[in-house]
């Protein structure tokens, strides 16, 4: 639960309870304290309360009107002194819990948090031997409380100061130590992803500086290994292309005409046979057999190497790819956008987007039980978009690329592009993504 939190909540939270403790231990000790401290200030008063009824008692004795001389000692207390006369007619005097004032600005709960304790004390005052009364020491806490409620807001501002001050020094001190963590992080992402080229900033405390440098020596590092591997790719590629074209020559050199010879001499014993041995039939047969292997030699050639890319343009090669597939594959509802700026590319990038849409259609037809499949090629930018849909059985669990696709995601890689699969609503996608120059204009012909 702890490790899900982010750095600035690990951080703050623990400096955020500490406040809040210290706060709730000053409260504690506050009304730990306040009651002996309380007790304390106000004794004094207790013990002056004994002093001043024995001398007020000897006064009355010696007095010959004791009654007046009380009238005028009860006269000259102050309203306000803690000290006041209770006559015995007046009943019982109020304690000082039951007669104290709320000092004006400190909150009932403050005061009812506080245990004031019980400081009322009483003497006797006595006419005669006869008790007429009762001096009383009730105290007034007002200011007492005033005073502790202002220790307690002071305490509490200076907390909350404290609080503001460390939670804002941890903040910055946080941006600073994330800021080079997450860049750490982003550019290992980039990494992840392929992009090799944007260095990681090298900033923040050392030992993250040496982890943002080893990162980017690590990236120069795959960089070249990727650099080595496209250009291993590119070679394995431009080797497999020299053996299809090789291999296509020697069909079309070597097996071409002697197709064509047998063709043109079973013409010819058709021709010369007489008409009663009727060997035309036979003859006729062997024509059809021989017309059957040379459109397979031309799909064979076709497939090994598609000579007309170079004569005619790879989107006239390709759209006689999809004729062919229409002839193949009437069933299959073909569409296509293929954009006609692909004349102006050639080498292996249009041998590449030539074989990425042979191969996909050879998918469609084979396995994938289709009704409808479209082709697109495109440009956007500076990259060749080709994708090819279908709404068959989409690829096989387990098997998503097979030999066809994972050649041509070698040539892909070799030309640093992407080449993914799809499923989407019931539809498979094949699309690849080739870097290229920005498509030229035809040139305008009169």
């Amino acid at each position: 639960m702890w490790q899900r939190f982010s750095f600035r909540t690990q951080l703050f939270l623990p400096l955020g309870l500490s406040f809040l403790a210290a706060l709730i231990m000053g409260g504690v000790l506050l009304q730990t304290f306040a009651t002996g401290q309380l007790a304390d200030e106000n004794e004094p008063g207790r013990r002056s309360i004994q002093t001043i009824a024995a001398a007020l008692n000897n006064t009355l004795r010696t007095s010959n009107n004791p009654r007046q001389t009380l009238d005028a000692f009860v006269h000259s207390l102050d309203t306000s002194s803690d000290i006041q006369f209770r006559a015995v007619e007046t009943g019982p005097a109020s304690s000082a819990r039951g007669g104290l004032r709320k000092p004006h600005g400190v909150p009932q709960w403050f005061v009812d948090l506080l245990t004031i304790p019980d400081m009322d004390a009483a003497a006797p005052v006595t006419i005669g031997g006869q008790r007429v009364g009762d001096l009383v020491f009730l105290p007034d806490l007002s200011a007492d409380l005033f005073e502790k409620w202002i220790g307690f807001l002071a305490l509490t501002i200076l907390v909350a100061v404290l609080m503001v001050l460390t939670g804002t020094i941890a903040y910055v001190f946080a941006g600073s130590a994330l800021r080079p963590l997450q860049d750490l992080g982003e550019g290992l992402t980039r990494m992840r992803r392929g992009d090799y080229a944007t260095p990681i900033p090298v900033r923040g405390p050392p030992e993250i500086r040496q982890s943002c440098e080893e990162a980017n020596a690590l990236a120069e590092t795959l960089a070249q290994l990727s650099q080595d591997n496209r250009d291993l790719l590119h070679r394995l590629v431009s080797l497999q292309d020299d053996e299809r074209r090789d291999l296509a020559r020697e069909l079309h050199d070597e097996l071409g005409p002697l197709l064509f010879s047998i063709r043109a001499g079973t013409i010819a014993l058709a021709d010369a046979s007489p008409p009663a041995g009727n060997p035309g039939s036979s003859a006729q047969d062997v024509l059809q057999s021989v017309e059957a292997l040379q459109q397979t030699n031309r799909r064979i050639l076709d497939r090994l190497r598609p000579l007309y890319i170079e004569e005619l343009g790879l989107e006239t090669t390709v759209q006689t790819l999809l004729r062919n597939f229409r002839k193949q594959a009437p069933s299959i509802d073909l569409t296509d956008t293929i954009d006609p700026d692909l004349n102006a590319i050639g080498g292996p990038l249009a041998q590449t987007v030539y074989r990425v849409i042979q191969e996909a259609l050879t998918n469609v037809l084979r396995h994938a039980g289709a009704s409808n499949a479209h082709v697109q090629a495109t440009f956007a930018g500076e990259t060749v978009v080709i994708e090819i849909s279908d709404d068959g059985g989409g690829f096989p669990e387990g098997n998503v690329f097979g030999r066809g696709l994972t050649g041509m995601h070698e040539r892909v890689r070799a030309l640093s592009g992407s080449l993914s699969l799809l499923r989407v609503d019931d539809r498979t996608y094949v699309r690849c993504r080739l870097p290229a120059e920005p498509a030229r204009e035809a040139p305008v012909t009169g």
